[in-house]
């Protein structure tokens, strides 16, 4: 009898192992600038994702995917956090970045504190952790120029400590990145190079393709979660292509057969046709960066966008080489794959270049999610509004993880697994507070039908942390635009002057302050991030 005990506890260890094992791997593959429409089974006309469609076919397309900011900065971080960016702070020009202790509560983070094996591989854009200046230089860490708290952070060295596997860097990669810690890949196209780093993490032999010396090797006995983080099709790499002779066929001739054919926006306005602006000046100037420039006549557009696909097509690659490790491994049956972008772009609809504005173009993405314990929900495409700050609780919901109590995403298991939800969000709210490139700041919420958005004064900008709070402080807008989407999905008719609609744009300007509001929280014990 006494051995009873014992056999028990063997028995209860023996089951722990087992769901220790069967807890699915998670890789998250995040592009950047990609639009909603540029995948196969989004119905482009031309480009070809065969192994993206695939994911789609085998898992959840959700056709009706959206970002809350529309910029690198804030929105990658709202991914991580699964908190708006009102929340997190975390704005793209400002002089803020994350708290190690706020990092240390986002979903990759938790997942490695139960057990997971973490890698990261790519472009990162949340800036974590800080460096004071004055120690900085005067140990001699960096030149007197650099006093930029949130460079800084950057500097810092905290996210890679954090990753069990670290292949990646800070802001933009570009597509020719042959410099640490990409010169240590045998490719030299930026797709290519990441899909090494992904390869590497995840072979049992990482001196496989050759590039061992920065590798540590995965664990046969743990779960992982990998990261592949994207700078394409950002126009920052994308506008580096220049179809060398030993790029990749893909990068030099693929998709230009097209070229004449590849349909514009049909708002599209090239900017010498432009007679009306889409905004105000006095509300914004309609001045961005110089890459976004393509978007100014037919020609360069249409070369934008067959690079984009070129890139896009990269990205695919990239997967079906995953994928097919994965199959090698035994591993693809036990792996939830998630494909998404942080933000859309504009095309030149209604003569606009860039993001940040929150018009269809900007603030829509792809996103599929593979879960392959829901085969039998296979082919889903919900068209309930998904957010990017739904990726982080709905990781932790499908490991079986809680997530943190300051996520302010839903999870998204009902929707892939095709259960009854009577109480799923009807809007959403979102944001741009960037306060550079001559953007205004910006609030919006869109639900089903409508899309409500209010633009802030830009001689009232103060610094970054005064604008987390100066709508709910009372500033009022300067502008306001209210689109009925059911019979204007091109957002061409602004209706907050039209007589017959003065009901829907006072419901709206209630809900957006109740909502903003919502997205703020009371986070005053939950600092997020540095102040300086």
């Amino acid at each position: 009898m006494k051995f009873i005990p014992l056999l028990l506890c063997f028995i209860l260890s023996l089951q722990f192992f087992a769901k220790a094992e069967q807890r699915p791997n998670i890789i998250v593959i995040l592009t950047d600038d990609q639009r909603w429409d540029y995948l196969g089974c989004a119905g482009h006309p031309y480009l070809k994702t065969p192994h993206l469609d695939q994911l789609a076919k085998e898992g959840t397309y959700f056709p009706k995917a959206f970002v809350t900011s529309s910029s690198c900065s804030p929105s990658r971080t709202s991914i991580l956090t699964g908190q708006y960016e009102r929340k997190h702070g975390v704005t793209f020009g400002s002089r803020s970045s994350l708290k190690a202790e706020a990092f240390s509560q986002t979903y990759p983070m938790l997942l490695k504190q139960a057990g997971y094996y973490t890698g990261y591989v790519g472009k990162n854009h949340t800036p974590v952790g800080a460096m004071d200046p004055a120690f900085a230089q005067k140990a001699g860490l960096l030149p007197k120029k650099i006093k930029d708290p949130h460079t800084l952070a950057y500097l810092s060295g905290h996210l890679e400590s954090q990753f069990d596997y670290w292949f990646g860097n800070h802001k933009h990669i570009g597509f020719y990145p042959k410099k640490p810690p990409y010169d240590r890949a045998k490719a030299h196209t930026q797709p290519e190079i990441l899909a090494e780093g992904a390869l590497n993490f995840l072979r049992q032999n990482p001196s496989l393709a050759g590039t061992a010396s920065f590798l540590q090797q995965k664990p046969n006995d743990k779960p992982f979660c990998l990261l592949v983080n994207f700078n394409v099709p950002h126009t920052f790499s994308v506008n580096q292509m220049a179809q060398r002779p030993k790029d990749p066929e893909l990068y030099r001739s693929t998709y230009r057969e097209f070229t004449e054919y590849l349909a514009l926006p049909q708002t599209y306005v090239a900017a010498q046709e432009i007679t009306t602006t889409k905004l105000p000046l006095h509300v914004y100037n309609g001045q961005y960066l110089s890459g976004y420039n393509f978007v100014k006549n037919k020609n360069s557009l249409r070369e934008q966008m067959v690079r984009t696909c070129q890139t896009v097509s990269g990205i695919d690659n990239l997967v079906g080489k995953i994928i097919a490790e994965l199959k090698e491994q035994n591993l693809y049956q036990n792996t939830i794959i998630i494909m998404t972008s942080d933000h859309g772009l504009q095309f030149g609809e209604h003569g606009l270049g860039g993001k940040c504005l929150l018009y269809e173009a900007s603030i829509r993405v792809p996103l599929i999610i593979r879960d392959p314990r829901a085969k039998e929900h296979a082919g889903l495409r919900p068209q309930k509004m998904a957010l990017n700050i739904d990726l982080a609780p709905t990781i932790l919901d499908l490991t079986g993880l809680q997530p943190h109590p300051e996520m302010q995403g839903h999870s998204l298991r009902p929707l892939i697994y095709n259960t009854p939800i009577n109480d799923w969000r009807s809007d959403f709210f979102a944001e741009n507070l960037f306060m550079g490139q001559n953007y205004p700041r910006i609030e919006a919420v869109r639900n089903v039908r409508y899309k409500y958005l209010r633009y802030f004064d830009k001689k009232k900008d103060k610094a970054h942390q005064y604008a987390l709070t100066a709508s709910i402080s009372g500033e009022d807008p300067i502008y306001e635009e209210l689109y009925d989407l059911k019979n204007d999905p091109l957002e061409k008719n602004n209706l907050a002057n039209a007589p017959d609609a003065k009901q829907t744009l006072s419901f709206f300007r209630k809900r957006c302050q109740t909502l903003v509001k919502e997205a703020k929280g009371d986070n005053q014990e939950y600092p997020m991030t540095h102040k300086f």
